[in-house]
């Protein structure tokens, strides 16, 4: 069942993320309103399946690479929404539910079976760390976004050839304001996240830090958040270059999230957390 809700959850992203696109290229408004609804009814299925997949198992499913592939898309999808409805930024999801479809869409053709929770799994600080650090993950996803649009649309003025498509983009400084908005929402939940998973990792393997793979470009990802919000704090780092350390410091995310996983065996390896 909880498959089969996925792979539907990966459609309703997939005409969602279509719809956007549509969007932008025909400025056309009914594409948003058709494609955020398509988003908000694969959301719901998403939610549904986890609620299931939670009864099946007998706790929180966010432990194997299935399940956390599938929460990355439910929590980007969550943020993205609300970033839409909080800053009208429609255009936004032609770059942002694309992910999501991506992670749903590999996650629903990976094993699915419900395993056994391994000791080290077994600890409520896990899912409040997990969960941190996901939804902080995505709030980093909608600023890459922004960043990514920044850049077109620099690129675009400076040659002189603003084209039908980026009468659709926000202003430079409505991009920079949501990538400002977004480090200040994703860093501190980030922070959190690795603070709740050395509170973790005492409870499992005794050991606050033990400099897993998984630590170290956790700690690496902190550096350049924190890195460009005392930038941004001090000594004015805005605009392009905000936005290149944005992209930059996403690229860390995803590769902690998952390079890591496939390339770099350690404590955190799904392999490794299996029971």
């Amino acid at each position: 069942m909880q498959i089969a809700l996925l792979k539907a959850t990966a459609l309703f992203y997939l005409v969602g993320a279509v719809l956007y696109l549509y969007f932008i290229f025909t400025l056309t408004e009914r594409g948003a309103r058709v494609g955020r609804m398509f988003l908000l009814i694969g959301v719901v299925l998403h939610g549904a399946g986890f609620v299931a997949r939670y009864f099946a198992a007998g706790y929180t499913p966010i432990t194997s690479l299935f399940e956390s592939l599938s929460f990355s898309a439910f929590a980007i999808v969550c943020v993205f929404l609300g970033f839409e409805l909080r800053y009208n930024l429609r255009v936004l999801g032609a770059f942002v539910a694309p992910l999501a479809f991506f992670f749903s869409l590999v996650a629903a053709f990976l094993p699915g079976e419900v395993r056994t929770l391994a000791p080290a799994l077994n600890s409520y600080w896990l899912p409040v760390h997990v969960m941190l650090l996901f939804f902080g993950n995505a709030v980093f996803a909608v600023a890459f976004g922004a960043a990514i649009m920044y850049l077109m649309m620099e690129k675009q003025l400076k040659r002189k050839k603003l084209g039908a498509i980026f009468k659709r983009l926000p202003s430079l400084d409505v991009l920079d304001e949501i990538n400002y908005r977004c480090l200040t929402i994703g860093f501190p939940l980030l922070t959190l996240g690795i603070i709740t998973g050395s509170i973790w990792a005492e409870y499992a393997w005794g050991s606050y830090w033990s400099w897993d793979p998984k630590e170290v470009w956790s700690l690496i990802t902190w550096f350049l958040y924190a890195a460009l919000l005392h930038g941004r704090l001090t000594v004015g780092w805005r605009g392009r270059k905000a936005a290149i350390l944005a992209i930059a410091g996403f690229c860390a995310v995803l590769f902690t999230f998952l390079g890591v996983n496939l390339l770099l065996p350690g404590l955190h390896t799904y392999t490794n957390l299996a029971g």
